[in-house]
């Protein structure tokens, strides 16, 4: 996947008061970053200073006793952020209907569509730390094979998850995988889906409308039963987090959304997949840092871009929790279109001509970084975070070969 928009504004619009120069400054960087990106015009990110009354900070350091108990201490806490949201949008006479988003756990801050006037205005608010432009994202998917959609059949086992290691009966695990996507075919027979705490950040329902996130939920987790294909973690709970629409597009504040539902609901010792990305947006690095530090695990895709995965948000995010993926063939050569570099990159895992899940309970083969990583959140799932190797791949354009992923 990719960010139309492959830049940064995270230092954008400064919080200080501002002078003429600046402000011509501040335009400026605008129209320049317009003629080169795509931003979503009049969309923005608000980022606020975490301070006493609206910050997670001391949630995200805390162990609980339970799934809902975190869920439950998390909410209380989102709502003490909207309402200080709402007092700094009446503050500004900024119209309620004009917010999109409020993020409350990986940071504290909204989205809203802003005119000019009330960007400026908000700029003077000592509680704002910062202004982001918003920007498109889009899937950059690579496709090996025509689009069939094939139809149920008897099980077999991918190649993909033989070469990690094989599958593992994971129907009873405790601990689930949150997959930020274009959401899961929520009725897939072949998918165990927990519809309870799966949302969609781009209206509608969290089922998939494009097949990409029900793909990567399959080789996360694909039953081990008579039909289909089987996932590294068989049969585990797999929760969809819609991010991206039919088309495949979305925005980088509809994915913040997304890893700050995670941060709330998810479970210290869940899994994270976030088979998606654009160019860098340090907002959403530190967001899945963040969401991390709670005991979170992240997989994330690499890219398909043939460039540095340094250059692309969030696969150059980097913590103890977090695990970036390349992708290679069923030669344990490098694949064409993964990006490369390590760091970020931690592991390599099959991506090229990967056969799973798909729309209207089917199946269909697809290649990209975004299969490769679902291996690896499957291992993670199973193994309690550890992912193992069997060796390099070949081929590595870097000349610095990354290690294959294993259960």
């Amino acid at each position: 996947m990719r960010a139309v928009a492959g830049l940064c504004l995270g230092a954008l619009l400064a919080t200080s008061a501002c002078n003429t120069d600046q402000e011509q400054a501040l335009d400026q960087d605008i129209q320049d970053a317009q003629q080169n990106a795509a931003i979503i015009e009049g969309s923005y990110i608000v980022v606020l200073k975490e301070d006493g009354t609206n910050s997670a900070r001391q949630l995200r350091d805390k162990s609980f006793a339970s799934r809902e108990d975190k869920a439950e201490a998390f909410e209380a806490n989102h709502r003490k952020v909207s309402e200080g949201v709402d007092a700094i949008l009446r503050k500004h006479s900024i119209g309620a209907e004009n917010l999109k988003h409020v993020y409350s756990a990986t940071l504290a801050g909204f989205a809203a569509t802003l005119s000019k006037e009330e960007v400026a205005s908000l700029k003077l608010d000592d509680r704002v730390d910062r202004i982001e432009a918003d920007m498109r994202v889009e899937l950059n998917q690579v496709k090996s094979q025509p689009a069939e959609n094939a139809s149920v059949q008897a099980q077999s086992t991918p190649w993909g998850i033989s070469r990690v290691g094989g599958a593992v009966n994971y129907a009873n695990g405790y601990y689930w995988a949150w997959v930020l996507d274009t959401g899961i075919d929520l009725d897939h027979p072949d998918l165990n889906v927990n519809t309870s705490y799966s949302r969609s950040f781009v209206g509608g329902t969290a089922d998939d409308q494009n097949g990409h996130g029900t793909h990567v939920a399959g080789t996360i987790a694909a039953k081990n039963n008579t039909i289909g294909v089987v996932g590294v973690a068989a049969g585990a709970t797999v929760v969809s987090v819609r991010v991206l629409n039919a088309q495949g597009s979305g925005s980088m504040s509809g994915i913040l959304s997304g890893v700050d539902w995670v941060s709330r609901n998810a479970y210290s010792g869940d899994v994270a997949n976030m088979s998606l990305g654009g160019g860098a947006y340090s907002t959403l690095d530190q967001a899945v840092i963040n969401a991390s530090n709670q005991g979170i695990w992240f997989a994330v895709a690499a890219g398909n871009e043939s460039q540095n995965a340094n250059n692309v948000s969030p696969a150059r995010a980097n913590g103890s929790r977090i695990r970036t993926v390349s992708a290679h063939d069923s030669n344990d050569r490098f694949a064409s279109f993964s990006n490369y570099a390590n760091p970020p990159i931690d592991f390599c895992a099959p991506g090229v001509s990967i056969y799973s899940t798909w729309l209207n309970g089917g199946y269909r083969t697809i290649s990209g970084t975004s299969m490769a990583t679902p291996h690896v959140a499957g291992i993670m799932l199973v193994n309690s975070g550890t992912v193992n190797t069997r060796g390099y791949v070949t081929g590595d354009p870097d000349g610095n070969a990354d290690r294959l992923a294993r259960r």
